[in-house]
């Protein structure tokens, strides 16, 4: 049926279905996913990514569209003069990035465009229940991130308090329930039986918290065992090599970069996150 849709609309249909086994200790674990890619041949070419040089809210987009297999490109903009240029044109809803090109639209609004990626290439759940976890699960991971992703704008003298809160709240608030999920739920994904958005986003937030404190997951053995196995993934694995498009923490250079293009300032972490008005 899918098949006789996509060629009624003219689309090719690649099924990519993938299968691994994983061994922790004495347990095997075994999964598959499948993964349905609709290219639109009128629509041509590859989603290119508009932001700057860095990770910031477009990160989670790379996570998403490399997880899917998708290959995009990158329009960087290093300057505010590039930036401003760019909002120039007309293209920017909100005068506001990240914005993807994609099937003939200049979608803005990093929420927005998480949800149609997901839903177009299948990891957005087989129903509105499914689709209503997922969402609740992404959402509580964006209050963790949006955390470590202001982190290095924090004043020097606050620094060490923030990362403090950060892992008081990664540990006592948010990995709890992720843990609890994945052993109530008893598969592999945190959704249904099959790789989600929830998955893709659970595993980049990890991955940003041990960036802070490398033994973070200690006392979590279900989110470590779920790190192993969806790092596993074929097309999530060639993401996280060196050379691949996935940004780098801000360094001092990357955050004076940010500081001129956004003219932001230090001492942008704030406790009570609902009080940064900033998007970048």
């Amino acid at each position: 049926m899918i098949n006789s849709i996509c060629e009624t609309e003219h689309r090719t249909q690649t099924s990519l279905e993938l299968r691994n086994s994983f061994d922790f200790g004495h347990k095997s674990r075994a999964f598959w996913f499948t993964l349905h890619c609709s290219e639109s041949l009128s629509m041509a070419g590859k989603p290119k990514l508009h932001y700057f040089n860095g990770r910031g809210r477009m990160e989670s987009i790379r996570w998403l569209l490399a997880a899917a297999g998708v290959e995009f490109e990158e329009e960087l903009f290093e300057t505010r003069e590039e930036f401003e240029k760019l909002i120039q044109g007309g293209t920017l809803m909100y005068e506001q990035v990240p914005m993807v090109e994609i099937d003939g639209m200049n979608l803005v609004e990093t929420r927005a465009i998480l949800r149609y990626l997901a839903a177009k290439y299948n990891l957005y759940g087989r129903n509105i229940q499914e689709q209503a976890w997922i969402d609740m699960y992404v959402e509580g991971l964006k209050d963790l991130s949006d955390m470590i992703m202001f982190f290095p704008l924090s004043l020097p003298g606050e620094k060490e308090m923030n990362l403090e809160y950060i892992l008081e709240r990664a540990t006592t608030k948010f990995f709890p329930v992720y843990e609890k999920a994945l052993r109530d739920h008893g598969q592999d994904f945190l959704v249904g039986n099959r790789l989600s958005w929830a998955d893709i986003q659970l595993l980049e937030v990890i991955l940003m918290a041990e960036e802070c404190k490398p033994s973070v997951l200690t006392g979590f053995p279900l989110l470590q065992e779920f790190k192993a196995r969806i790092s596993y993934i074929p097309t999530i694995q060639k993401f996280l090599q060196p050379g691949s498009q996935r940004k780098p923490p801000l360094d001092e250079s990357s955050i004076e970069s940010v500081k001129n293009i956004f003219k932001f300032e230090r001492g942008m972490f704030l406790k009570n996150m609902s009080t940064i008005v900033a998007e970048y």
